[in-house]
């Protein structure tokens, strides 16, 4: 059999991207429409969807969005519905809507802890419950879970991240494991440290003039001794996205210039 370069074209899929207005959701949003797909996104209020409206406007690039919070199940199925009504049925979902609360474990409350589960974790499977029915009745789907390297490893204060992340990962592994007689393929994307707007502050010099040791301890870890960027993601993205991956199931892709597959090198 002759391998198809087309096989990672998108042409004529609709994508939906959660939280998919900014940063690194809009990256893997682009990706996916310069491959061909139709791409909506969604975010918590009208202002952040206009927002992302807008900066896909300046690349030049039309992009849907809604307005909806992942975490009600109601809200979800309507938007779901809506989007079928006025874009078509879904086929590929990236769960990437997802937030961070950083303090020591000691001092977090339990409702703090069921928060960032609630986005991280339970959005995830509300939005995959809400799509599936739609791919199966399609005959395929695409299923991409924004992992995390913390779903591997732990460190201080992101208990509630980590214990989220990890539970994403097997969430993705037991969505393959229910649905992939449907062709229907549910994959993890885990990006390392991106270098993005929100992650600057670790990289730049502190008020002494001495470097970040968050900074150091990144680079020391990472084989590639580069951050990475948002343009990183998006070949994973499109492959996890196309037919390319069609017997690719219940995996995690890191995306982290080798972290994990290392163990560091001396100051």
């Amino acid at each position: 059999m002759v391998f198809e370069m087309n096989s990672f074209r998108l042409d004529g899929k609709v994508a939906l991207v959660t939280g998919g207005g900014h940063g690194i959701g809009q990256a893997m949003a682009s990706a996916l429409i310069h491959a061909g797909a139709k791409v909506v996104f969604n975010d918590i209020n009208q202002e952040m969807v206009d927002k992302g409206i807008a900066s896909y406007k300046a690349e030049g690039i039309e992009a849907k969005g809604y307005v909806c919070d992942v975490t009600d199940e109601t809200a979800v199925v309507k938007m779901v519905q809506q989007i079928r009504d006025e874009v078509g049925i879904i086929d590929i979902l990236v769960n990437n809507a997802g937030m961070i609360r950083r303090m020591p474990m000691l001092d977090m409350s339990p409702d703090d802890f069921r928060k960032v589960v609630d986005v991280n974790l339970n959005a995830p499977f509300i939005m995959a419950k809400a799509v599936i029915p739609g791919m199966m009745e399609k005959g395929h789907g695409k299923i991409i879970n924004i992992c995390s390297m913390m779903s591997e490893l732990g460190r201080e204060t992101i208990a509630s991240y980590a214990a989220s992340k990890g539970g994403l990962k097997m969430l993705t592994k037991n969505i393959c494991a229910e649905f992939g007689y449907a062709n229907i393929q549910c994959n993890g994307i885990g990006p390392g440290y991106i270098a993005t707007p929100q992650t600057a502050p670790l990289r730049e010099l502190q008020p002494d003039g001495t470097p970040n040791p968050m900074n150091q301890l990144i680079m020391s870890k990472t084989p590639a001794n580069r951050w990475g960027t948002p343009d990183d993601l998006k070949g994973p993205m499109v492959f996890l996205a196309s037919e390319a991956s069609n017997f690719v199931n219940g995996h995690v892709l890191y995306v982290d210039g080798g972290m994990l597959a290392y163990f560091g090198r001396p100051q």
